[in-house]
């Protein structure tokens, strides 16, 4: 037995071993290799928690997943927690992998050792295939396996460096909505090369939504069409043994929030962010008009209309975004026309970034954070390029900051420092602005920061692994609206007008409550008389019989 198994394994066949086939085996062999489907429910087992090593037995849509992959390049399945949507994936891989020679195929999830999770379920099916159906074994560990057929399978985390440099038949990423937005850019910009060189190599990702990212850009996209891929989408209910009952206790052990994102598969974001997470489910991105090495442009700019841009700055080191958002302002609602997001690009060539946008954009008003290393940014503006629309801000005591030309007093700066009044009242602001529907909001990356833009103690941060440059430009619009100067600016008081809309609203909503006439008012408008002739108004609340 020794010299025909792998290593020991009595379960494993190692390579160049020769086979005695019958006429059934052969028979079976080109059935399995023709269809998964049969192939899986034949031969594939799996763990069973209450029952251990079982076949698997597919569900229904389980099925149809393994048809969809076989049939396309690119498949997006959004599934619930507990959906059986890795194992049914594995499966396929097996089948993928001992019925086509010379494949390579990368199994990548958000940690490495979910991957490794993921591989060692694959390991233990293909050891309970019957001999004859193995390819022998040329390696076999916890990140990789080889088999005679020249088949490779590769387990790692989801990283810009996962599969650089090689060339894969099948990338299946697992729970990729998990994947930090900023590697989830910059693994697909790595990956996809990988890729396209063939007609026939696939990339299936399967996952839960966890806010909207990348996961939820690719799903949107291919609800509407905007890509390839197909889009597949499964219902708890459709899992067996999941009904209203289920859906109660679950809820009763967990919450609402967590059970709609994990089950209902709802892109709600993280919990207790800034924005509702009501208004965050219908904000939509749109595609760029033109898009260019970080630079996306909503809307070019208009005769005589007014532009403010609002930058924060970052020391260009890969962990932050250096940003700025280019606000058209001319009447409410205000718009997002373009913005900038970039984490490589180093503080001494940001200036000329901005200069160029803000100058095409109708000399727009420029307002820069100047916490750490934006004041080296705004200097570079206002002295080396001498941009003239520089927005500064001055100290006025109990007052803290306030926004001028330059001649508003006290000891003005170039720029804004973000204290923790300027980020609270921007926060505010912003909240309100966006749920009014008088900011609006179409680019993704923005959108993806909202979803992810948290509670954190007594203040608003990006969740962990998140970023929250895109945001601080908002934020940093949001308290500029509200300061003198920009009203002067842009001629738009958006308090006032908020504030007059909330009155309309509330006078509306009292219109019903009137008097009910009863023969007993008089001919003044507003008081009655009750049947001792006292006359009194229910507005003022005070008798007087001397009226």
């Amino acid at each position: 037995m020794s010299d025909v198994t792998y290593l020991g394994n009595p379960n494993l066949k190692r390579a160049n071993v020769q086979q005695e086939w019958t006429k059934k085996q052969l028979l079976e062999y080109k059935r399995c290799m023709e269809d998964p489907l049969y192939f899986i429910q034949s031969y594939v087992k799996i763990v069973s928690l209450d029952e251990g090593l079982i076949p698997f037995k597919m569900y229904s849509f389980q099925k149809e997943m393994v048809g969809t992959f076989h049939k396309n390049r690119f498949t997006i399945c959004k599934l619930p927690r507990q959906s059986g949507k890795s194992t049914t994936m594995i499966s396929y891989i097996l089948h993928y992998a001992l019925f086509n020679p010379s494949v390579n195929i990368a199994i990548l999830a958000n940690k490495a050792a979910t991957a490794r999770d993921l591989l060692g379920r694959l390991q233990l099916a293909y050891e309970h295939l019957p001999k004859w159906l193995q390819q022998g074994v040329m390696s076999w560990n916890k990140g990789s396996l080889e088999l005679e057929n020249g088949s490779k399978i590769l387990a790692s985390s989801t990283s810009a460096s996962a599969v650089r440099g090689g060339s894969y038949n099948i990338i299946f990423l697992d729970e990729f909505a998990y994947v930090p937005s900023n590697v989830a850019e910059q693994f697909f910009s790595s990956v996809y090369p990988t890729i396209s060189s063939g007609k026939s190599t696939k990339v299936i990702i399967v996952s839960t939504p966890h806010g909207m990212n990348m996961f939820y850009k690719i799903w949107t996209d291919a609800e509407e069409e905007r890509n390839t891929y197909v889009p597949i989408e499964v219902h708890w209910s459709e899992v067996p043994g999941r009904d209203e009952k289920w859906k109660k206790e679950t809820i009763a052990n967990t919450s609402e929030q967590q059970f709609n994102t994990e089950f209902e598969c709802e892109f709600l974001g993280s919990i207790d962010t800034l924005i509702s997470p009501s208004k965050l489910r219908v904000l939509t991105y749109k595609t760029p008009i033109q898009s260019n090495a970080g630079l996306d442009v909503y809307e070019k700019p208009k005769e005589k209309s007014t532009y403010v841009l609002t930058a924060d700055v970052s020391r260009g080191t890969k962990n932050d975004y250096s940003a700025f958002i280019v606000f058209d302002v001319t009447q409410v609602p205000y718009r997002i026309v373009a913005k900038f997001r970039d984490n490589e690009i180093k503080p001494l060539i940001f200036p000329n970034k901005i200069y160029d946008v803000a100058r095409a954009y109708n000399q727009a008003f420029v307002l820069v954070e100047v916490n750490d290393i934006g004041e080296q940014v705004a200097n570079a503006l206002q002295y080396d390029m001498e941009y003239d629309n520089m927005i500064m801000a001055s100290m006025r005591g109990r007052a803290g900051q306030v926004l001028g030309g330059g001649f508003s007093g006290g000891r003005a700066q170039l720029g804004v420092r973000t204290t923790k009044a300027v980020k609270k009242i921007g926060c505010s602001n912003l909240k309100q602005l966006v749920e009014d529907n008088k900011l609006i909001i179409e680019d993704f990356d923005t959108i993806n920061e909202l979803s992810t833009f948290i509670v954190k103690g007594s203040s608003f941060e990006a969740d962990d692994g998140c970023n929250d440059d895109m945001v601080a430009c908002l934020f940093i619009f949001g308290w500029t609206t509200d300061q003198t100067y920009f009203k002067e600016l842009t001629d738009n008081d958006i308090r006032h007008q908020m504030y007059k809309e909330q009155q309309d609203q509330l006078e509306q909503d009292m219109a019903p409550f009137g008097f009910v006439v009863n023969g007993l008012e008089d001919e003044n408008i507003g008081q009655a008389v009750d049947e001792y002739g006292t006359r009194w108004s229910p507005i003022v609340r005070n008798y007087d019989t001397n009226w």
